[in-house]
C-alpha cells in the first residue's frame, strides 16, 4: 500500500519556531521529527511505500529519512519548486505513473494517530473514490465543515460563509484515501488546491465518503498548536486515541441532562443547554474519554416529530457546544415506542426493539463503531432508565440531578454516585481518574 506524504510548505505560521531552518514537518513531537511519527504510524496499518513531496527546505528531509530502510519501508520524493509552489494537490498530476492503486494522502504539518487499516476497510467496503477522514473540533465556528448524507459528502460549507444557520461539527481533518480515479481531473500541469479544484468536482460524479473518526488528527501550523500537541503526547492522549487501541466513553443522556428537560422535545427553539453542560463536554473532550450521547427519542414512533426534525435539533445542539468549544464524539438515538395507540404514529416503528433504554443496544453499537470499552466507561444521565442501562451493561453510573433527578419511577436501581448537574459528575470523574493515576505512578 502506498502513502503520498505533502511536506512542500514553507510553514510561515510558525516561523517563530523553525526560524526557518527546518522544514515544518521536521519539529519534533517526543524527540522525533513530525514526519516519522507519520511514517511510523502509516508502516504499522501495513503502508510500504511512501512518496514524501517536498519544497522548501526540503534538502533536509531526505538528509534525514534517505530511502527509508531505517524505517522499514520504501521512500521517494517529488520536489516542487520552492519558488513555484502547486497548491495542495498540483505535484499529484506529476505522480500519475507512480501510482495504480488506492492510495493514502495526508499532509506533512499533521500529529496524527490513525489506524489507517480501518480507514482502508471503509474506504474498500463504500467502494468510494475518495474518502475524508473527518472529525468534530473545537472551533467549527471559524472551520471549513464537510455536508454528509448517510456518510457519502454532499457539499463543502467553507467558514468564509455568513453561518446564521445550524450545522454538525464535522470538520475535514486532512487525511484522505483516494482512488486513481482522482488523476481524471489532474488534466495538465499547473497548481490545484485539492479541496475547491479536486474533490469538490467529484461530488455528485464519483463515490465521496466522510469517514466519522475520533482519533488523534492535530494541525501544527501555530505555536500554540505545536505546544498543544506535545503536552498531549506526553500525556499518552495521541496513541491513546488510536482506534486499534480499546477506547473509554462518557455515554451522556440528553434530555434534562445536557439540555433542560421540557417534555417531549420537538422545536430545537426549545432546546436549551443546562448551564455548565458546555464546560463538562470540554473536560471530556480535553480527556482520554470519548464523548457519546445516547438518547431515547419515541417522538419519532409517535408521530410526534420527523428524523429531519429530529437531525434539526441535534444540529443546535452540536452548533451550540460548538460555539462554546464543545463537541460530542458520536450519536446514538432509539427512534422506537412500543405502546400503540398514538394519533400519528408510526406502526414499523412502534416495536419492542434492543435499542431502547434501558437496553443496551444503542451502547453496543457505539461500542462496535468506536472499539469502545465498556468496562472501562461510564453513563452519565438523569433517569432510572440511564442507571438501569448502566447495570445491565455492567458499568458504573453517576445520576444527576437535573431533569427527572431520578425520580421518574421507573426502576429501583442505585447509582454508583450522584451529582448535582453534568458539571459536578464529569469533574468529580475525571479528578478520580486522575488521582488514582498519580497513586499508581507513585507505587
Amino acid at each position: 500500500m502506498k502513502a503520498v506524504i505533502m511536506a512542500g510548505g514553507k510553514g510561515t505560521r510558525i516561523s517563530s519556531i523553525t526560524q526557518d531552518e527546518i522544514p515544518k514537518p521536521m519539529l519534533t513531537v517526543g524527540g522525533k521529527p513530525i514526519l516519522e511519527h507519520q511514517i511510523e504510524c502509516l508502516k504499522k496499518s501495513g503502508v510500504d511505500e511512501v512518496i514524501i513531496v517536498t519544497g522548501h527546505l526540503g534538502e533536509k528531509i531526505k538528509e534525514y529519512f534517505k530511502d527509508g530502510s531505517t524505517l522499514g519501508v520504501n521512500i521517494s520524493y517529488y520536489e516542487e519548486d520552492p519558488d513555484k509552489p502547486l497548491g495542495t494537490a498540483g505535484s499529484l498530476y506529476y505522480l500519475k505513473d507512480r501510482i495504480q492503486d488506492d492510495f493514502i494522502l495526508i499532509f506533512g504539518d499533521v500529529f496524527l494517530s490513525v489506524d489507517f487499516a480501518r480507514m482502508m476497510a471503509f474506504h474498500k467496503a463504500n467502494a468510494s473514490d475518495a474518502t475524508l477522514l473527518t472529525h468534530p473540533n473545537s472551533h467549527p465556528f471559524d472551520s471549513d465543515l464537510i455536508i454528509t448524507d448517510h456518510n457519502e459528502v454532499v457539499a463543502f460549507d467553507s467558514k468564509e460563509n455568513v453561518r446564521d444557520y445550524d450545522y454538525n461539527n464535522l470538520v475535514n481533518s486532512g487525511i484522505y484515501i483516494f482512488s486513481p480515479r482522482i488523476f481524471t481531473y489532474l488534466t495538465e500541469p499547473r497548481k490545484y488546491g485539492l479541496e475547491k479544484d479536486v474533490i469538490a468536482k467529484m461530488l455528485g460524479k464519483d463515490r465521496v465518503f466522510s469517514y466519522h473518526s475520533t482519533e488523534y488528527v492535530k494541525d501544527m501550523g501555530t505555536p500554540e498548536r505545536y505546544e498543544s500537541v506535545n503536552n498531549d503526547y506526553a500525556n499518552g492522549l495521541c496513541e491513546a486515541r488510536n482506534l486499534e487501541r480499546k477506547q473509554k466513553a462518557i455515554f451522556l443522556d440528553r434530555d434534562g441532562t445536557i439540555n433542560v428537560l421540557k417534555g417531549f422535545l420537538t422545536r430545537k427553539e426549545d432546546f436549551e443547554l443546562i448551564p455548565g453542560v458546555s464546560e463538562a463536554i470540554k473536560m471530556i473532550n480535553a480527556s482520554e474519554y470519548l464523548c457519546i450521547v445516547i438518547t431515547n427519542q419515541p417522538i419519532i414512533a409517535r408521530g410526534d416529530s420527523t428524523v429531519q426534525n429530529l437531525d434539526d435539533i441535534h444540529r443546535h445542539m452540536e452548533t451550540l457546544l460548538g460555539k462554546e468549544g464543545a463537541y460530542i464524539d458520536g450519536l446514538y438515538y432509539c427512534p422506537h415506542h412500543p405502546d400503540k395507540g398514538f394519533a400519528g404514529e408510526v406502526p414499523e416503528l412502534k416495536i419492542v426493539c434492543d435499542c431502547r433504554k434501558p437496553k443496551i443496544g444503542m451502547l453496543l453499537k457505539a461500542a462496535e463503531d468506536y472499539n469502545i470499552g465498556l468496562a472501562e466507561s461510564i453513563v452519565i444521565g438523569d433517569s432510572t432508565l440511564d442507571i438501569k442501562m448502566a447495570e445491565n451493561a455492567g458499568i458504573k453510573s453517576i445520576l444527576v440531578k437535573t431533569g427527572e433527578a431520578g425520580l421518574d419511577g421507573k426502576f429501583t436501581v442505585e447509582p454508583t454516585e450522584c451529582a448535582n448537574d453534568l458539571f459536578d459528575a464529569v469533574n468529580s470523574f475525571l479528578n478520580k481518574k486522575e488521582r488514582g493515576r498519580r497513586i499508581e505512578k507513585r507505587n
